[in-house]
C-alpha cells in the first residue's frame, strides 16, 4: 500500500533541524576544559540520524495543542538517551561495532573510557532538560516527564531489553520472548517519546492516552522487525552500520525466527493495527499515520 509521505519527510526535515540546532547549543555552551571530551559528545549526538523519537515526541505534542518551545526539551531529552544506548551499544563489551551512521563509532574514534563517559554524560543531560524550568513546563509535569522517560530507558524498558539481548545471544529463543525483549528494547522509548508529547501538551485524557500508547507499542513492534529485515536485505552504505550484524553476532531475529516473507508480514500487520488505533481520536493524528507507514518503507 503506497502513501505519500511528503509531509512527514518535510516535518522531519524541519524537526531535524530543530532539535540539532537546540542540543548544539547547549553543547556549545558547555566549557572548554576538556575540549576532546566535548568533541566526542558532539561526534554522539550530533552526526546524523534520523531523529525518529524526537519527530514523535513533535508529532504528537503539535497534534495535541503543546508548543514548540516545550517539545524542545522532550524531543532533545529522548533522543539523548537514544544516543547514550547507541554509544554503549557499540562499545566492545556490547555489540563491538565500528561504524554508527557512516562514521567511527564514538569507542573507536576517542577510545573506550571515553565512550563510556560520553554516554553517562547524554543520559544525565537528557534529565537536565527535561526538568529545566527554562522549558515553562509545568513542574508537575516535568515531572511524569522524568518518570516516563524513566521508565522507557531503564530495567523494564531499553536496558532490560538489552540485557536480555545479550542473555539470549547463541541461545533458542521463542517468538514470544523475543517479543518481549523488542519491546523494552526498541518498542519502550518509542512508546515513551508518545508519551513526552502527550504530557508536554497538558491534557488529561486517560483514554487519549491509551489509544496512544497502543499505536506507539504497535510502531514500536513495526520499527524492530523491519530493522531486523534491513539487517538481512539492506545495504551497508545505506544503513550507516555493518548490513548482517545481527546474524553475525548469533541473534534471534524475526527473519532468524520466521522466515524473511513472515517477518515482513508481522510488520507490515503491525503497521494496520497502529494506524487503526488512531481512528477514533478527534485530533490530526495523520503525521502519526504517516510514521506508521515509514517504519516499514525506509531503506535504513
Amino acid at each position: 500500500m503506497d502513501r505519500d509521505l511528503s509531509a512527514l519527510k518535510n516535518t522531519a526535515k524541519d524537526v531535524q533541524n530543530r532539535v540539532n540546532a537546540f542540543m548544539g547549543r547547549r553543547l556549545d555552551a558547555m566549557d572548554d576544559v576538556v575540549p576532546s571530551f566535548k568533541d566526542a559528545l558532539r561526534h554522539a549526538l550530533l552526526l546524523g540520524g534520523k531523529r525518529s523519537r524526537p519527530l514523535l515526541v513533535y508529532v504528537t505534542g503539535r497534534a495535541l495543542g503543546a508548543e514548540d518551545a516545550a517539545l524542545d526539551y522532550a524531543a532533545a531529552g529522548v533522543e539523548c538517551i537514544h544516543a547514550y544506548s547507541l554509544v554503549h551499544d557499540d562499545m566492545p563489551e556490547m555489540d563491538n561495532d565500528a561504524l554508527r551512521r557512516g562514521q567511527p563509532t564514538v569507542h573507536k574514534k576517542y577510545g573506550q573510557a571515553t565512550a563510556l563517559l560520553v554516554g553517562d554524560t547524554l543520559q544525565a543531560l537528557a534529565f537536565e532538560f527535561l526538568s529545566s524550568p527554562a522549558s515553562g513546563i509545568k513542574p508537575e509535569n516535568a515531572l511524569e516527564l522524568c518518570s516516563v522517560l524513566a521508565r522507557g530507558a531503564g530495567y523494564d524498558g531499553m536496558c532490560g531489553g538489552q540485557a536480555m539481548d545479550l542473555y539470549y545471544e547463541g541461545k533458542d529463543i521463542t517468538l514470544d520472548t523475543l517479543r518481549e525483549l523488542h519491546r523494552r528494547k526498541t518498542g519502550a522509548l518509542i512508546r515513551a517519546a508518545v508519551q513526552l508529547g502527550y504530557t508536554v501538551a497538558g491534557l488529561e485524557d486517560p483514554r487519549l492516552c491509551a489509544a496512544l500508547d497502543d499505536y506507539a507499542a504497535d510502531v514500536g513492534l513495526a520499527f524492530q522487525v523491519w530493522d531486523d529485515v534491513l539487517d538481512v536485505i539492506g545495504d551497508t552504505a545505506v544503513l550507516g552500520k555493518n548490513a548482517g550484524a545481527d546474524i553475525a553476532l548469533h541473534k534471534s531475529t524475526y527473519p532468524a525466527l520466521m522466515g524473511l516473507e513472515k517477518a515482513q508480514e508481522l510488520a507490515l500487520a503491525a503497521r494496520d493495527r497502529a494506524v487503526a488505533r488512531l481512528g477514533d481520536i478527534p485530533f490530526d493524528l495523520s503525521l502519526l499515520e504517516d510514521f506508521a507507514f515509514f517504519t516499514v518503507s525506509r531503506d535504513h
